[in-house]
């Protein structure tokens, strides 16, 4: 008994210091902390994307990703940006974001746009949660204000991101507990796995599911049959494995709440996408259950979520320093 509470205490005192952390970063960041000295930063970042997506699409949920794969790494500070150096093993070459994440070079032209307009100012990390604002609303997904002053980081944590970032293979217990350990809950997973509403996914991702699952040497029982034959003409067994599939089939580059009603259709791109539906029991099913009859609620619950994510540690005032590029820290 004496042991049992014990730990609940540590529990509790760790639940405080937790809500603590994100009330005190919600207080530090606001919206309008560039309104006197970058005044149009948002628009700037609007516009640079608006340009980039007429390029390539795909550029949306390359910006979107980026912020979330920064902040579950010590927090949203800009970190995966940097490139190698003598002192940092870059976050890039980590597991997840391997030949994976894109869209650096749209940052590089946002940063660059800023500084011509108001030098030494705007954050990479700020950069990085204004993109993934613009992104979602400029693909038909919802728009809000963005909380801003984040400063960004001296160094990055490429183990950190090889242990923190949740995979598309991982259980929805183990993914669960990964949003759990950064103060997200289980409304918050789902929401933010929404957006994956648009965007794609390589084929080496897949494969498995595809014609080899859990070893069987045949695929997914689960995948719809028609989704199945689809997935398996984009990715040949043969193929090699570099090819994208669409994250959703029915409307591929636009943001709404398809996602869920494919989820319920089996119709879910990576395992841990159909677990949120399929996992028996799981308090996700009735989430996806009323995003999908609701895209006003999904888009509500997104944006609180994408609020909630980008308050997580963020360092401000004279934590860290404002990059003048990107990909290195100052002085580098």
């Amino acid at each position: 008994m004496f042991s049992s509470n014990i730990a609940y205490s540590s529990f509790f005192l760790s639940t405080i210091s937790l809500t603590l952390l994100i009330y005190q970063s919600r207080a530090q960041l606001n919206s309008t902390f560039y309104d006197t000295t970058c005044p149009n930063a948002s628009s700037i970042v609007r516009g640079v994307i608006q340009q980039a997506l007429q390029s390539d699409v795909r550029n949306g949920a390359s910006l979107l990703r980026l912020h979330f794969h920064d902040c579950f790494v010590n927090g949203c500070d800009g970190s995966i940006l940097l490139d190698n150096s003598a002192n940092i093993k870059s976050e890039k070459d980590a597991g997840p974001n391997t030949n994976s994440t894109r869209g650096f070079n749209v940052v590089d032209n946002i940063k660059t746009a800023l500084e011509n307009s108001c030098p030494g100012i705007v954050s990479c990390a700020d950069i990085l949660a204004l993109a993934a604002e613009a992104s979602v609303s400029l693909q038909g997904g919802p728009s809000w204000k963005v909380l801003l002053g984040r400063r960004d980081s001296l160094t990055a944590n490429q183990a950190g991101a090889n242990s923190s970032i949740p995979s598309p293979f991982e259980s929805l217990s183990n993914i669960t507990s990964k949003f759990n350990a950064v103060g997200l809950n289980t409304n918050d997973l789902v929401a933010l796995s929404g957006a994956h509403t648009f965007g794609r996914a390589q084929c080496r991702i897949i494969s498995s599911r595809l014609y080899n699952f859990s070893g069987t040497g045949n695929p997914d029982p689960t995948l719809n049959s028609s989704y199945l034959t689809t997935l398996q003409q984009t990715c040949p067994q043969s193929g090699s494995g570099f090819n994208v599939a669409n994250l959703d089939p029915t409307t591929p580059n636009i943001f709404d709440n398809n996602y869920f009603s494919n989820l319920q259709n089996n119709q879910g791109l990576l395992p841990s996408d159909q677990e949120l539906f399929s996992t028996t029991g799981a308090p996700t099913i009735s989430i996806v259950n009323t995003f999908s009859s609701n895209q006003t609620a999904f888009f509500q619950s997104f944006v609180q979520s994408m609020i909630n994510m980008g308050n997580i540690s963020p360092l401000t005032g004279s934590n860290g320093e404002i990059r003048s590029d990107c990909k290195k820290v100052n002085g580098s």
